[in-house]
């Protein structure tokens, strides 16, 4: 059986809306999208066979269309689970649009440092971590043992290191990571699963990462955590809560083609809208949208 092939532990999920309209607000000038994957045609990359989910393909073509109608003008691709630690059809998105893209990485631990720094020369800027979105997985726990070596090894690239992680999942997050070779960067307004509210111990244990300046948050996917329907006004409190801990480590993106999302495919436009409720400040949406990933992300 091929690898692409989906299967019952590899369901299907929908695709995005491809017909993307504006925003109700002008993006700033160098604007980023700091979250999005493109996976495909499926013919060419294959899927790793311990995926837990199967996406339609998502080109970097389509995925350009959405940047352009928003007005973005710089992107982060960040590796989806669905190839494993093969980031080759990122890699190939990056190649052909170096200026606009920079890519976040799936690596193996016993990866070479001569691969680590042609994937530099790429536009690779960090690694990800996948701690959800994995089979056996064990909530409350990290692979810091392994991580650790790993993020020393990339700390003189200026790497960081994602996490796809559940924060309410982690009330010591903050003593976790007090001495972690790189920055660490957690999207979806932190992941809070089951949507606990702002005084969760590990959203103000992340809090205190970001005072610190040893995190960044990224505020993308609010149909992840929100308990209503668009405009999911009880994602806002967990916005303002990380702007007012330290606004100089948020950023902002799609979390395009949003894939797994089980409710109505949301417009990019309408979730793009969102930032004037969340960061209802002009001069720190400029920031969070095009100052920050600057620095993070060596545009």
């Amino acid at each position: 059986m091929s690898v692409n092939t989906p299967t019952t532990t590899a369901p299907l999920c929908a695709a995005p809306d491809f017909k993307p309209h504006p925003p109700k607000f002008q993006m700033p000038a160098k604007a980023c999208d700091t979250h999005a994957h493109v996976m495909g045609p499926a013919a060419r990359y294959n899927y790793s066979s311990a995926r837990v989910y199967t996406p339609p393909d998502c080109l970097p073509s389509q995925y350009r269309h959405m940047l352009d109608t928003l007005g973005v003008e710089r992107a982060v691709l960040i590796q989806p689970s669905v190839y494993g630690s093969d980031n080759a059809a990122m890699l190939d998105a990056m190649k052909a649009d170096p200026q606009r893209l920079r890519g976040v990485a799936v690596v193996d631990p016993a990866i070479s440092d001569a691969e680590l720094k042609k994937m530099d020369g790429a536009g690779i800027r960090g690694v990800r971590v996948n701690i959800v979105d994995v089979k056996d997985r064990k909530p409350g726990t990290l692979p810091l043992d392994v991580l650790r070596p790993l993020a020393a090894r990339i700390k003189p690239m200026g790497w960081h290191m994602e996490f796809l992680m559940h924060a309410n999942e982690f009330p010591d997050l903050d003593q976790s990571f007090a001495d972690f070779p790189v920055p660490v960067v957690l999207g979806h307004l932190g992941y809070m699963k089951g949507n606990p509210g702002t005084g969760d111990p590990g959203f103000q244990a992340l809090l205190r990462l970001m005072l610190a300046g040893k995190a960044w948050v990224k505020l993308t996917g609010p149909y992840r955590i929100s308990a209503q329907a668009l405009p999911h006004a009880d994602t806002i409190p967990y916005a303002h809560a990380l702007i007012k801990a330290n606004a100089a480590q948020v950023i902002w993106g799609t979390d395009w083609p949003h894939v797994m999302h089980k409710g109505q495919m949301p417009n990019d436009g309408d979730l793009t809208n969102l930032l004037l409720d969340w960061v209802p400040d002009e001069q720190q949406r400029g920031q969070v949208l095009v100052g920050n990933p600057a620095r993070l992300y060596g545009f």
